[in-house]
């Protein structure tokens, strides 16, 4: 149970970066949201704890404010919600082992190291790379996709990285990997090429700097 806990509390702390990193549109930030509370109210079953009440936005319900006849059936409907996630977790756990038992009794946590080289592009100006991983699975819930931050990688426009410090020296490990990650079907390693310099006007007189443009994108599965 502990390491089941300790998963789900991974999934919280992921969610809650992508929600303080301000990047997500409005609608992905209000289907993220209700998917941490959902998730919150799924760890307090298990545990044992106090069920708390939310509306369909999963803002908590004020009890001065809400009837008690409207609270009950708010309780009753949240209440039931998850239990069937919990069964679902259930039969999730089991078809995933054979021999029938609780996933989180032998529950472990991978990473995946990836140690970037070089970068051959002819771009003319500095640019960004964002390696993650990437799930179309999952597009229409995560992020579109991206399951992990992004690692940041700037390369300048004379073929070297912007911290010159760090060349040959380009490391990341992206961390507690469950295995439900391992068994992704269509899990890939992406790399999204923007690039970063100025755009002329037509008149030729105003000049911009600094402009983040998508350039490209690769990608290949692990």
């Amino acid at each position: 149970q502990f390491r089941h806990v300790q998963q789900l509390t991974y999934s919280l702390i992921e969610w809650r970066s992508q929600i303080l990193s301000g990047t997500l549109p409005k609608d992905e930030l209000a289907e993220l949201k209700k998917k941490v509370t959902a998730k919150i109210d799924y760890g307090n079953r298990i545990l044992g704890l106090d069920l708390v009440v939310r509306d369909d936005n999963g803002n908590i319900l004020d009890p001065d404010e809400t009837s008690t006849i409207s609270l009950f059936k708010a309780h009753e409907t949240a209440s039931k919600r998850i239990e069937e996630r919990i069964q679902e977790e259930k039969s999730l756990q089991q078809s995933l082992d054979p021999r029938g038992q609780p996933v989180f009794n032998s529950t472990h946590t991978y990473s995946l190291y990836v140690n970037f080289k070089n970068f051959v592009c002819n771009i003319g100006e500095d640019a960004e790379l964002l390696m993650s991983l990437y799930d179309p699975d999952l597009s229409q819930f995560i992020r579109q996709g991206f399951i992990f931050e992004n690692y940041l990688v700037r390369w300048g426009s004379n073929g070297m990285p912007k911290e010159i410090e760090k060349l040959n020296n380009l490391q990341a490990v992206f961390t507690d990997l469950s295995s439900s990650d391992l068994i992704r079907p269509r899990i890939s390693l992406v790399c999204q090429v923007v690039r970063v310099g100025r755009m002329e006007l037509k008149d030729g007189k105003k000049h911009t700097c600094g402009l983040r443009r998508p350039f490209g994108v690769a990608g290949g599965a692990w």
